[in-house]
């Protein structure tokens, strides 16, 4: 299956909705034009389709291999990976200072979509890098900037987090795993860490770990916990690569999906390396200080994991949609001389439209949260960026829950288009459906991130943010309503005005419960009401593009309004029962308590 980069649709939610021009005018992007981005996305577009994305099925058929500690991936990953390192791409968003490019998140949102969706096993490695990058950056001493930041975003070296331990999975308060201060000023790590997504591996001369641990005096629980930046080979004065670390790749999982992508468990302390027992360390930040540190590179990988999701579902859709268009089965409805392409029958445009759905709102929210991150990050006035930092902040587990929970979702209509043909492997379809169950798990499952939503984001401001994008919306719902010459439209603001409403009712219960302490009934509905946040957020931008598009004749205009009512119809109605779902935490909870007592 041939893949093509939805560059009509990025554009769209670029210009038509004006978040490029919002981003632009920022200062700090003088030099960033329009010009300069259309062409950085049209060569983004030519590298991807060419060069990354004949990689994807032989990579998955291939997978990554262990031998005695070395991993070794598929044949066609290396020249792929030189080519990316060359043509810049890991340095795009990262400052200038450091060897980056400085371009907005908003663009490497999209850089990102595009490399995901041509390989998402491929793609994990500079992901998980562009997260170490982050993390070191932000917190980390001048000197370890230096050293360790620039050969990343030469494509010469790679990074990883660790956090997962055997015995402490999403739980960090248990991990073991052990620095000691050395008289160097150096720290040795022992313990072992699993599910380090490309932890070992042979595209890049060395490798980064960014590795929680802990060290003989630390407090109990999380508040001991500290970060350390421990690279595969120490590094010389001059740059140069020295002697071995001790950190031993014991074994890569056997996984369901993303077979490329080796998953190592990494064993620190086992003596395997060339510099004694204990893997030499050096520490970020401060003692104690490691997990705030860590959800930097945590918080960005969240977000790139929602751009994971509209990825997997960019490509099933793609696949889908050529596949329908091409089967010949049944006549038409309305009478046909002859078997006609299952694109014609209802409920294939319905599977379709639903996906399509599904993946252009998910990708209208996470660009809108993009630019929100860049507002934060650069706007002159303190108000406006610590209002779109809020935003932004809230914005990140919808965009991660919703995406990934969708490409699941979507990846299995791609399966049930395909008919039985799509159970069978030779069709590629069932790659992105087996790809796409891992989303919704890792970096912190979907339960996690509706914790964070309600208790992070909705109850640590008493729901001011959420009200504030409540009245965004209720903004809009009165702008369709002006349109009531225009059925699409007025239709449009009749379904998102009751999925606002619903949204609003969701979010006075989850207060109304946490305000009686009944915790155990506001978190009950976390997810129902996360989940519930992503349907009308993708709804409500969608919407905006229904209004944008109203005069417009173009196929993307056309189409756009057609998906938005497609949306209003099928997929904000289940707005409804989740909120009807939230509502019923406690009675939720009785049940609960009488089956898990």
């Amino acid at each position: 299956m041939t893949y093509k980069t939805p560059l009509d649709d990025i554009f769209f939610n670029l210009k038509d909705m004006g978040l490029l021009e919002q981003v632009l005018a920022l200062p700090g992007y003088e030099e960033i034009s329009d010009d300069i981005v259309d062409a950085v996305l049209h060569e983004n577009a030519k590298f991807v389709q060419e060069v990354v994305a004949p990689t994807n099925r032989g990579g998955d058929q291939q997978g990554a291999k262990w031998d005695n500690g070395k991993v070794t991936t598929p044949a066609s990953f290396a020249q792929a990976f030189k080519a990316f390192a060359e043509g810049g791409w890991q340095g795009l968003q990262h400052s200038p200072e450091l060897g980056g490019q400085g371009f907005p998140k908003l663009i490497s949102a999209v850089i990102s979509e595009n490399l995901n969706a041509a390989n998402l096993a491929f793609a994990l490695c500079p992901l998980l890098t562009d997260g170490c990058v982050e993390a070191i950056t932000q917190a980390g001493s001048e000197q370890l900037k230096q050293t360790f930041i620039p050969p990343m975003l030469e494509g010469r070296w790679t990074g990883t987090m660790n956090l997962t331990e055997p015995q402490a999975g999403s739980d960090l308060a248990l991990l073991t795993t052990k620095a000691i201060a050395q008289d160097d000023g150096t720290y040795r790590i022992s313990g072992q860490k699993i599910f380090i997504t490309y932890g070992e591996h042979d595209l890049a001369e060395n490798i980064v770990h960014l590795v929680l641990a802990r060290t003989p005096d630390a407090p109990k629980g999380v508040k001991g916990i500290s970060l350390f930046v421990v690279p595969k080979f120490l590094v010389n004065e001059d740059g140069s690569l020295d002697k071995r670390n001790d950190v031993w790749c014991a074994s890569i999982e056997e996984k369901l999906g993303i077979h490329g992508s080796p998953t190592a468990v990494l064993l620190y302390g086992a003596d395997k390396g060339e510099v004694g027992e204990g893997a030499i360390g050096y520490l970020v930040g401060q003692e104690n200080h490691g997990l705030q540190y860590m959800f930097i590179m945590m918080n960005a990988a969240r977000y790139n994991v929602g751009i994971q999701g509209i990825s997997v579902s960019e490509r099933a859709l793609q696949q889908a949609r050529a596949y329908a268009a091409d089967r010949l089965q049944g006549n038409a409805l309305e009478g046909s001389a002859g078997p006609v392409s299952i694109d014609h029958h209802p409920d294939v445009q319905r599977l379709l439209m639903t996906m399509r759905g599904l993946t252009e709102g998910g990708r209208a929210v996470a660009l809108y949260a993009a630019m929100c991150n860049d507002v934060a990050h650069q706007h002159a006035d303190t108000k406006t960026a610590d209002l779109h930092r809020a935003q932004y902040e809230y914005l990140v587990p919808i965009v991660k829950a919703f995406s990934t929970e969708n490409s699941v979702e979507v990846a299995s209509l791609g399966m049930q288009v395909h008919g039985g043909m799509g159970y069978i492997e030779e069709t590629g379809a069932a790659q992105y459906y087996r790809d796409a169950r891992i989303l919704p798990i890792y970096e912190g499952t979907t339960a996690i991130q509706a914790n964070d939503f309600i208790g992070r984001k909705i109850l640590r401001d008493g729901g001011a943010v959420s009200r504030g994008f409540i009245a965004a919306m209720c903004d809009t719902v009165n702008a369709l309503n002006q349109h009531q010459d225009d059925p699409a439209l007025a239709f449009i603001g009749t379904q998102l005005e009751v999925a606002v409403q619903a949204y609003q009712n969701a979010l006075d219960a989850t207060l109304q419960f946490a305000a009686k302490g009944q915790m155990r009934s506001t978190f009950a509905g976390s997810v129902p009401l996360l989940m519930l946040a992503g349907y009308v957020h993708a709804g409500w931008h969608l919407a905006n593009a229904a209004l944008k598009s109203r005069e417009r004749q173009s196929d993307i205009h056309r189409q756009k309004q057609a998906t938005a009512v497609f949306y209003a119809a099928h997929l904000l109605p289940r707005a409804l029962s989740l909120s009807s779902a939230v509502k019923a935490g406690d009675n939720v909870q009785e049940a609960f308590s009488a089956v898990f007592s």
